[in-house]
């Protein structure tokens, strides 16, 4: 078997990248190889689905913004009816909450960048907050940032499915089988071998293989600051708190966000380190410890709160600097990363996938100018670090 372009890994970013490169060059062999077509424990089937512009770097700003404008016009985007009318965005916002000065100050120095880049992230007061969102607790808060617009939650099942429809509408192939090894020669990768007993010759391959990402580079004896970090998502009933028109809030040990006349929350464990890829085990003690005390301190009205249900997933969690590590691989330069998003890869599939495709077909970025996130940096050690991981 051979092919154009192996893409390892079909969820959202393999997919991305095989849309793009199909419709960008009509006629070009992609082929996708995903490990379970069911995306069960994909990071894309298991992400919070959020988009935000408030990043704290631009070239994320920038990102964000032709992946909003992407979701709000999903079918005219991608040039084909694929049965989803629509991603159901709800612009609902995200609100960054501050509790020092120092907080308030970084909040309002990257909002001023992000207005830069077209984002229209409003700076709070702790009266205005108070006032938008009177069933928060406001005493201990300093301020806050809110994105009005262009902000807020999707269907990422659909975004995927679409890419998907699409990719194979301009004729990309998806395989269900396993990358096991690469076949490389003379410093270039020309081949992958399957879990089934097959080869597929290719002339670029493309590492989007999520939380596993690290496992395909060391098939090429490289390393990749890449590992898969866990994330208990609870979903909770609070009959007293009933806020359907709520922003995905950021508080000092949680975040949370409205879902369905109920709520999904998260944190970051203190302990937060890697797992084993196949470790879905449920870290249930985060509610009770963390979580709930730290909620019911800042809204009050979560005073009767039932665990309804939960989830786990994985970041890929860049140990470097949790920003995207995009492009080829100086030692092997037909071998094209994308990988490392540490939680908000799904909102920057559109733009990524694309910037992929066009350095693929065209040996350099295009549309966006993505080599702050380049593979260089990782190389030697200098951290491109975005700050607002959530």
């Amino acid at each position: 078997m051979q092919a154009d372009v192996v893409v390892i890994g079909g969820a959202v970013m393999g997919a991305s990248v095989a849309f793009w490169l199909t419709k960008l060059h009509p006629g070009l062999d992609v082929l996708v190889v995903e490990r379970d077509p069911s995306f069960a424990r994909a990071s894309t089937a298991l992400s919070a689905a959020g988009i935000r512009q408030q990043f704290t770097t631009a070239i994320n700003v920038e990102i964000s913004r032709f992946g909003i404008d992407f979701i709000k016009n999903f079918q005219e985007c991608l040039g084909h009816d694929v049965g989803i009318p629509s991603l159901g965005l709800r612009e609902n916002g995200y609100l960054f909450l501050a509790t020092t000065d120092t907080a308030l100050a970084t909040l309002t120095d990257v909002a001023a960048m992000q207005r830069e880049h077209g984002a229209a992230t409003e700076i709070w007061g702790v009266d205005q907050t108070a006032a938008r969102f009177p069933w928060l607790n406001t005493d201990d808060l300093t301020g806050a940032s809110f994105g009005p617009r262009d902000e807020g939650f999707f269907d990422n099942m659909g975004l995927l499915s679409g890419f998907r429809a699409a990719a194979k509408a301009q004729g990309a192939r998806f395989l269900t089988d396993t990358v096991t090894g690469l076949t490389i020669s003379a410093g270039r990768v020309t081949g992958v071998t399957l879990g089934q007993g097959g080869h597929v010759s290719c002339a670029h391959a493309v590492n989007a293989a999520g939380p596993r990402a690290a496992e395909i580079m060391a098939m090429a004896g490289l390393p990749l600051a890449v590992e898969p970090r866990k994330r208990t998502v609870f979903v909770i009933d609070a009959p007293n708190a009933r806020h359907p028109d709520a922003p995905l809030m950021i508080d000092a040990d949680y975040w949370i966000r409205p879902e369905h006349g109920q709520w999904i929350t998260a944190t970051v464990p203190s302990d937060d380190g890697p797992c084993d890829a196949t470790d879905f085990d449920a870290d249930f003690h985060l509610w009770e410890d963390v979580i709930w005390p730290a909620l019911w301190h800042r809204a009050p009205g979560f005073d009767a709160v039932k665990v309804v249900r939960h989830w786990v997933g994985h970041y890929a969690y860049n140990t470097l600097d949790q920003n995207a590590i995009l492009g080829p691989h100086p030692a092997l330069p037909n071998l094209y990363l994308i990988n490392g998003f540490s939680g908000h890869g799904l909102q920057q599939s559109p733009a990524v996938g694309r910037g992929i495709a066009e350095h693929i077909l065209h040996g350099g970025w295009r549309s966006l100018d993505l080599s702050d996130l380049s593979v260089d940096r990782m190389l030697s050690g200098k951290p491109f670090a975005e700050l607002a991981i959530v």
